[in-house]
């Protein structure tokens, strides 16, 4: 007999806390529809579990704030409809802090089309180990204006923690990234500032990459300075067909067919098969279908950099891998900054030398070591001497509206 009233009490319990999260979720949801322009919409401390995405659109000057990056969580484990945990379109002045969002089934936080949004103290993860099946993005504003991350963590996105993507007045400060396919990734945006971040354990540290067939189609002016990229040596996980599944498990930075970037000021440490790698889009082996996408990085500026790098062969995983043991040769002697050496015919003058205006410049870093791998020539003509890049461009000022 007792254990019948256990078993009852039990089962009574569990039903009563299924109403209570169920009573929860539908608040926080009615209480995203109704506020008020200017209106500050409170989460309760607690541990919640929702079922469903949140979703809050077309509302101005709104904060959304829990009790503290560890205090309120919002678990979508068990969500059961929508493709991301929170989706906010068609805003402008959005604030989103002090909390922990969890194991969605898609994108963890989404933003879309808003002009005004900040990400401030906000924890972003997949709670297990790295998977093909996670979401792909953890904080992920697109198609946005005026956008500030700031002191946040994202863990476990199947293609990047902290992304950024067809957007322009950006700040990304203060944030950890790890266990992701890419850290933070800036991608087809605009006056970008990227700076005091730790992006440490993922497959690749921090990407700016220009890539085909997306609206916004060109970014630059990205400043990437005083961040900690170490010891992003995790496996590859992205699910096959993404841009991301060819970053080489081992990349500190990536810059894929950027314009207009400064890389300065970081330490960039032990990243197993590149510190800095500056790249066509040519050498994904993508088909490019978009006649209006430029594949070829230019006005890249690295320097006053810390690099260190065990001295051991990259790991022997992925196309880059085999690029790097078969036809490079760079044994345990592998250099901290790599070029592709692919350049657009008309970046150069009459007498062949590069504009100063698409100029590739390396100077003043610390344990520098550099190849241009000549990819255009089927890697015939290797070069470890870097004085053809010794030289200085104009530093990227950015007056971002923050």
């Amino acid at each position: 007999m007792k254990k019948i009233l256990w078993l009852f009490t039990l089962a009574l319990g569990i039903a009563i806390d299924l109403n209570a999260q169920a009573d929860v979720e539908k608040k926080i949801q009615t209480d995203l529809i109704l506020a008020e322009d200017g209106d500050v919409v409170n989460l309760d401390g607690g541990v919640f579990t929702i079922t469903k995405s949140l979703s809050l659109d077309g509302k101005k000057n709104i904060v959304v704030r829990g009790k503290g990056i560890d205090k309120t969580i919002l678990t979508f484990k068990d969500q059961t409809s929508g493709a991301e945990g929170i989706r906010v379109s068609n805003c402008e002045n959005i604030v989103l802090e002090d909390m922990t969002v969890q194991d969605s089934k898609g994108d963890l936080i989404k933003t879309m089309h808003v002009k005004g949004i900040t990400f401030r103290r906000i924890k972003a993860e997949w709670t297990g180990k790295p998977d093909e099946k996670n979401g792909g993005y953890a904080l992920y504003p697109v198609q946005c204006e005026n956008v500030m991350i700031d002191s946040c963590i994202a863990i476990g996105a199947s293609d990047a923690g902290i992304y950024v993507g067809q957007s322009k007045y950006i700040v990304v400060k203060n944030c950890t990234a790890y266990n992701n396919v890419a850290g933070i990734e800036i991608e087809n945006s605009l006056y970008a500032d990227v700076y005091n971040n730790l992006a440490t354990g993922n497959t690749g540290g921090i990407l700016v990459f220009d890539l085909p067939g997306l609206i916004q189609k060109q970014g630059g002016y990205v400043s990437v300075h005083n961040n900690i990229i170490k010891e992003n040596n995790l496996s590859n996980f992205a699910p096959k067909g993404n841009i991301v599944a060819k970053v080489p498990k081992g990349t500190g930075v990536m810059l894929l067919a950027a314009n207009h970037v400064e890389v300065f000021n970081n330490e960039i440490i032990n990243n197993s098969t590149m510190g800095v790698g500056i790249i066509s889009y040519y050498i994904t082996e993508n088909k490019i279908k978009d006649k209006q996408y430029n594949p070829y990085p230019s006005a890249i500026s690295v320097h006053d950099n810390t690099f260190e790098r065990k001295k051991r062969k990259v790991p022997m995983e992925g196309r880059f891998a085999q690029i790097y043991h078969f036809k490079l040769k760079f044994g345990r002697n592998v250099p901290h900054i790599v070029y592709d050496g692919i350049i657009n015919p008309k970046y150069r003058d009459a007498a062949g030398n590069v504009k100063p205006e698409y100029m590739i410049c390396i100077q003043n870093n610390k344990n520098q070591s550099f190849a241009n791998i000549d990819a255009d020539n089927e890697f015939k003509n290797i070069s470890r001497d870097v004085a053809p890049f010794n030289c200085t461009l104009a530093p990227i000022v950015l007056n971002n509206k923050q």
